[in-house]
């Protein structure tokens, strides 16, 4: 039986993108709409990148869904966020650029694709400061029914093993509420039963869970649109060359079955391999924290090895290295795999939660806990002493632990022995002994604690304000008071994992205008080189002010790319003995 992408690859192409991220296909599929022939090579076996692991959430400012539901902004209030965010007077023009064509980008897709969205009109900016907004400034798409990628499910990346329930994704929001309150409400019992029933009947009939959430539902929306006009994808055809006919990019060199082929492209290649977060000596280059390269751990596949920015920089492009983070931290926890390895899990969800804190090795708080996972890790660096490895452990209280979690450690009814046995998990009595097995100063341990109940009990946290915001209350509890985030840790057996620094994705890529056209020397653009998702410059510049920050401006960006694409004159292509191979 023959592979759905067992096809050669075709000698040409209008537009050749490399990586199957949601950057890289929203570039597609525009392209694609616009009658223009597209080649998407993916290095990996499975299509989707980084997008098919995440939370699949897009921030896009006055976005049309909100406008709908009535959330009406002036142009100038996400603006005036973004000043006060990225601090600064003005906007580039590349954010100016994202501003603008973010809503024509979900109009487009909304209206000529499989990619539709519902809104969050409850989801809050990541900060209380001036334009920020309490919800309408975010997206997700809708579930989706696999099925309708026929033979090519088999080529989605699955949602992460360590994130999801036996493969099945759980959406945020409603659909995760209910597992949270299964015990506690028949109607959210009723839902997590047929959700679990569902994704049985998925797994013995198709040998995976075919209800698709969250990023996972994105890219197979993306992928369908793509089938649909007649995109063909490749898997396992990692690009190893840029070709150039004199200063212009037309088409790459692609590694096939152990083959290397020539794919010109008569408008342009895009480069959306998803940026650097497992490129080691790019690592020890950027991350302060790891001078070796491996002191950090990111959430992302491990084939985002940092390609497409090699690629780019070998066409005569730079990598901006002057951004106030060149990663999108994340707080993670070691997993420990079968081989011997570990695996990154991103602590997201549980850190906001009433019953759990994070302390240093001091026993000391350090941060407010329930603030995004990006400011999280920035507390934890400037908390730790220059020449002392960053970690911290997270720590929650047996009720805590049974009904959210506590990293990979599942809540109730999965046991905590297995997680203990591991050594992945510390499970105590009390929390002298807890600090005792953690390394931890168990005095001041058992002194912070005392402190934080006292406040949580009347719904305050002097030390951090943790509870106080609009978001830090997203994250909370609804049915927990007086304050969602805040909860006493007052019922032993106690808990805590070790987390270590890790990243969802990188910021530091390629500068590019706002086209997305890659820069070259002088800040001139190159012919025919785009740069997408995380292998384009942060157009935060490395700034975190709302989740959703990779996937908007980067599936915005692919469809900027994808019309500029089709507005290029096609390129004659030019004879074999003309084209010369750039890069490694």
């Amino acid at each position: 039986m023959h592979s759905v992408d067992s096809q050669p690859l075709p000698e040409q192409c209008d537009v050749l993108v490399l990586g199957s991220g949601a950057a890289g296909l929203a570039a597609a599929v525009t392209a694609a709409e616009h009658g223009l022939e597209v080649v998407v090579a993916e290095k990996e076996p499975f299509l989707g990148g980084t997008s098919a692991w995440s939370g699949g959430w897009l921030w896009i400012p006055r976005n049309p869904l909100a406008v709908a539901e009535g959330v009406v902004e002036d142009a100038e209030q996400p603006r005036t966020y973004l000043r006060s965010e990225l601090h600064t007077d003005s906007l580039d023009a590349r954010m100016e650029a994202f501003l603008a064509q973010g809503p024509r980008m979900v109009e487009f897709f909304q209206r000529h694709t499989a990619v539709q969205f519902f809104s969050g009109s409850k989801m809050p900016d990541f900060h209380d400061a001036p334009g920020s907004v309490r919800g309408g400034r975010s997206l997700c798409a809708q579930p989706f029914d696999g099925r309708q990628l026929g033979p090519w499910i088999d080529r989605l990346r699955p949602p992460l093993d360590l994130i999801s329930l036996a493969g099945m994704g759980i959406a945020g929001g409603a659909d995760l509420a209910h597992f949270f309150n299964a015990r506690r409400s028949p109607r959210s019992a009723g839902h997590v039963a047929g959700r679990l029933l569902r994704h049985g009947r998925d797994l013995l009939r198709y040998g995976r869970g075919l209800h698709l959430v969250n990023g996972n539902a994105l890219v197979a929306r993306l992928l369908k649109s793509a089938l649909d006009r007649r995109v063909r994808l490749f898997t396992e055809a990692p690009a190893r060359a840029l070709l150039h006919d004199g200063e212009a990019v037309v088409g790459a060199r692609i590694e096939r079955d152990g083959a290397l082929l020539e794919v010109r492209a008569r408008r342009g290649v895009v480069l959306a391999c998803g940026g650097f977060p497992h490129d080691q000596k790019r690592i020890a280059q950027l991350f302060v924290h790891a001078p070796h390269g491996t002191e950090h751990l990111s959430a992302a596949p491990k084939g985002n090895t940092g390609d497409g920015l090699c690629l780019g920089e070998s066409a005569g492009g730079w990598v901006a290295t002057d951004l106030a983070n060149p990663a999108a931290w994340a707080p993670v926890s070691r997993v420990p795999r079968a081989d011997g390895g570990f695996s990154g899990f991103p602590h997201l969800l549980e850190r906001a939660k009433p019953g759990f804190i994070a302390v240093r090795r001091d026993g000391r708080r350090f941060v407010n806990e329930a603030d995004s996972y990006h400011d999280f890790m920035n507390a934890l660096f400037a908390a730790t002493p220059e020449g002392e490895v960053a970690q911290a452990w997270l720590i929650g209280d047996h009720r805590a632990q049974r009904r959210y979690g506590l990293g990979w450690s599942r809540p109730f009814p999965f046991p905590t022995r297995p997680w203990v046995r591991k050594g992945y998990l510390h499970q105590t009595g009390s929390l002298a002994e807890l600090a005792r097995q953690c390394g931890i100063d168990a005095r001041q341990l058992e002194a912070t604690v005392a402190a934080f109940n006292a406040g949580a009990e009347r719904g305050v946290d002097p030390e951090f304000g943790r509870g106080a915001s609009a978001y830090n209350q997203a994250q909370g509890e609804v049915l927990h008071g007086p304050n969602p985030s805040l909860g006493a840790l007052v019922r032993g057996p106690f808990y805590a994992v070790r987390l270590v620094p890790g990243s969802l994705g990188t910021f530091a890529g390629l500068r590019t205008d706002a086209g997305a056209r890659v820069l070259g020397e002088g800040d001139a653009p190159i012919p025919g080189l785009y740069a997408v998702g995380n292998d384009m410059a942060s157009v935060m510049n490395g700034h975190y002010p709302s989740g959703g920050i990779t996937l908007g401006p980067g599936m915005a960006f692919g469809y900027i790319a994808g019309q500029a694409l089709a507005a290029e004159p096609a390129r004659q292509a030019p004879a074999r003995a003309a084209t010369r191979p750039v890069g490694a």
